[in-house]
């Protein structure tokens, strides 16, 4: 067995090592949020409009590609139908949200978020390199891997590492944690392609922000460091079975909440394998979500 670690993974432990633990050791299900399908639902949209030719590619055609999207989307994952009432979407104008029926109304803020990134980049100016690319890397024994919305080449060789989100920009003090995952991207493709990305760029569709960032080699370097710090107390854990609560503001949308010891439950007794599953996320047949809590 290869330990392995993705920037989703890594942000569980950081945030609460009792929440990486019930969701890579126990396993416990949580229920499909509506927000974080819709989330998924964008990405794939964005990700479908570049098979169009280059002139295609416009907002009514990005959104056209919504409902056959949620149709695969439901057919992949049934328990996601439930979100919805089942009526089939009818075309929405993203201006009316608030006058809108709650399913249509859901169909319309999806729209909305699409219209957001044509005023941010033109597509038709665009022909990413690779789209829903899965990077994997071993450093040390771990191997460090994910998923990147969509990796620009330029004819220099130059990169632009490019990840989507449904949710606000954040504040200055948030920053660093959304610069994580796409500092831990970089650092991956560093490791396999051995060129440094030029560019980090965040979109932020809820409120049209883009963060950009440029890593350099002693940024990376010492993301390395961080995630292998991290994977050594992510096996000290595994090893002691002491999955410690951190309480913080992110407790109030925890879904395991009721059966957290920060605030009264008792958690499941660990189970016999515990350790062999807190050093394989691959093993849980969890989904990697998409990166985007700040739904």
């Amino acid at each position: 067995m290869t330990p392995a670690l993705s920037p989703s993974r890594a942000s569980d432990f950081m945030q609460c090592p009792l929440l990486y633990r019930f969701r890579v050791v126990d396993r416990l299900p949580e229920p499909p949020s509506a927000a974080a399908a819709r989330g998924t639902l964008v990405h794939a949209a964005l990700e479908r409009v570049f098979d169009l030719p280059a002139p295609e590619r416009t907002a009514e055609a990005t959104i056209a590609l919504l409902p056959g999207e949620w149709a695969r989307l439901v057919q992949e994952e049934p328990e996601l139908a439930s979100l919805l009432s089942g009526a089939e979407p009818a075309e929405v104008d993203a201006t009316a949200v608030d006058n809108l029926p709650d399913e249509t109304a859901w169909f319309a803020e999806a729209a909305g978020f699409v219209r957001t990134w044509f005023t941010l980049e033109d597509p038709t100016r665009l022909e990413p390199a690779e789209r829903e690319l899965y990077v994997e890397a071993e450093v040390d024994g771990l191997v460090m891997r994910g998923y990147v919305d969509r990796l620009d080449v330029a004819p220099d060789g130059r990169l632009r590492v490019v990840d989507y989100k449904t949710g606000r920009s954040p504040s200055e003090l948030w920053e660093g944690k959304a610069l994580f995952q796409m500092k831990f991207y970089a650092l991956v493709l560093w490791r396999t392609r051995g060129v440094i990305p030029t560019l980090l760029q965040l979109v932020y569709l809820r409120d049209g922000q883009i963060l950009r960032y440029a890593p350099d080699e002693h940024e990376l370097v010492a993301t390395e460091r961080k995630i292998k710090a991290l994977w050594r107390a992510i096996e000290t854990a595994a090893d002691t079975g002491d999955w410690r609560p951190r309480r913080s503001k992110l407790c109030s949308w925890c879904h395991h909440k009721p059966i957290c010891p920060a605030w009264g439950g008792t958690p499941p007794p660990l189970p016999v394998d515990a350790e062999t599953r807190a050093l394989d996320p691959r093993a849980t047949g969890r989904a990697e979500p998409a990166d985007d809590a700040d739904e």
